[in-house]
């Protein structure tokens, strides 16, 4: 499957690692989802990112996976309002106390969970990408209400978004 994002606007990417998850590779348990009963931790994988623009004043970082059986794909984490002096996150930031730079913030998932949810494919649909992005973006904050949805927060990057990095693990069950 062609990355979701290209079909929405394609623009520069910058380098994103981490020490969790690597492009192309399968999900560790602690990425999995125990609470949507996948047997993993919901552990928000470490990532760290570097050469995006020089104008660039804030970041987000969204977890999708555009195959769940929704018609509609299913947002895993979406975090907005990273300051663009933050050039990394620790595993496990997408906890339910959310330690994160100030002024980040986490969105409710597709679970109606502000926090990461690990991969919970269902069992016998295949092999699911996960697209982990870190999003440069051109504004301090897009000013989203505290109860937007990951969706939403993608119209309003829509045009704001000078970069993109990503790391496409995946996971089956």
């Amino acid at each position: 499957m062609a990355n979701p994002y290209d079909l929405i606007a394609q623009v520069p990417t910058f380098e994103v690692t981490s020490n969790d998850v690597r492009d192309g590779g399968k999900f560790d348990i602690p990425q999995v989802s125990g609470i949507l009963g996948a047997g993993g931790q919901d552990i928000s994988p470490h990532l760290s990112w570097r050469g995006f623009p020089a104008e660039t004043k804030s970041f987000a970082v969204t977890v999708y996976d555009p195959t769940a059986p929704t018609g509609s794909g299913f947002w895993h984490w979406a975090v907005a309002d990273i300051p663009a002096s933050v050039t990394e996150l620790p595993a496990g930031a997408g906890d339910e106390k959310g330690s994160l730079a100030d002024g980040a913030w986490q969105l409710k998932n597709d679970a109606s969970l502000a926090r990461y949810i690990g991969a919970a494919p269902p069992a016998g649909s295949g092999k699911h990408n996960y697209y982990i992005a870190v999003h440069a973006l051109d504004v301090e904050s897009l000013g989203l209400d505290k109860d937007a949805t990951p969706a939403f927060l993608g119209f309003n990057m829509s045009g704001h978004t000078l970069a993109r990095a990503v790391i496409t693990p995946w996971y089956q069950q």
